[in-house]
Formats: C-alpha cells, structure tokens, sequence
C-alpha cells in the first residue's frame, strides 16, 4: 500500500508539472520578432529619432525615441557573432539617450549614425 501510494503521488506530480509547457507560459504575453524584422523596426525608430533632432524637438523627446530604439534592439536574437554586433549598436544607442538627456544632440546624432551603421551591418550577418 505504502507503495502504491507513492506511486501515485509520483503520477500525480508527474501529470501536474506536464500539462503545462513551459516554453508556452514563458512565451505568453511576449511578442517576439524576426531577426530581419526587429533589425528593420530599430532602423526606422533611428531614423524617427534623427528627424525628431533635425526638426528641433526637445530633449526628453528625442531621448524616449531613441530609447524605443533600444528596446526594439533587445529582440534581435540570431546567433552569437549577431549578439556581440548587437551588444556595440545598444552603447551606441544608450550613449546617445544620454547625450539627449544632456541636451547635447549633435554628440547624439553622431552615435545614431554609429548605431544605425552598426544595425546595417547585422542585416550581412543574418
């Protein structure tokens, strides 16, 4: 009987913890993105980011595009030598939300373009 019981309670558990998937409850509530689609999606919010300077916006403004920016480049996820180009184009990016935050635009707009190179070159790696 003692036996038994702990086979059940074994069952139990086992039927418990597998009806769930565990990658499907991660993922809930999660968009994810193509790599080509999130590298296109950082690129347009760069160039948002560079009109917003060009035409004179402020300086909270610019640094929250820019910001956007950085999300976005969280989700591009290929391979190693892609997370490492990756990992150079989000200082790009956090350098230029600071220059923002400092109302220092024109420093900004250079590590834009720094970054915005940096994210073309992800599109060869891919």
């Amino acid at each position: 009987m003692k036996i038994l019981k702990s086979a059940v309670i074994a069952f139990s558990l086992a039927a418990a913890m597998g009806s769930f998937s565990t990658a499907a409850v991660a993922e809930a509530g999660r968009t994810t993105y193509k790599p080509l689609d999130a590298i296109n999606m950082v690129l347009e919010r760069i160039a948002t980011a560079e009109t917003a300077i060009n035409n004179g916006a402020e300086d909270a403004e610019v640094a929250s595009l820019i910001k956007k920016a950085a999300d976005i480049s969280e989700e591009i996820n290929a391979n190693d030598k892609v997370a490492r180009e990756n990992s150079k184009v989000r200082q790009h990016l956090k350098a230029a939300i600071t220059s923002a935050k400092a109302a220092n635009l024109q420093e900004s707009k250079e590590h834009l373009a720094k970054a915005k190179a940096g994210v073309e070159g992800l599109k060869k790696l891919l």
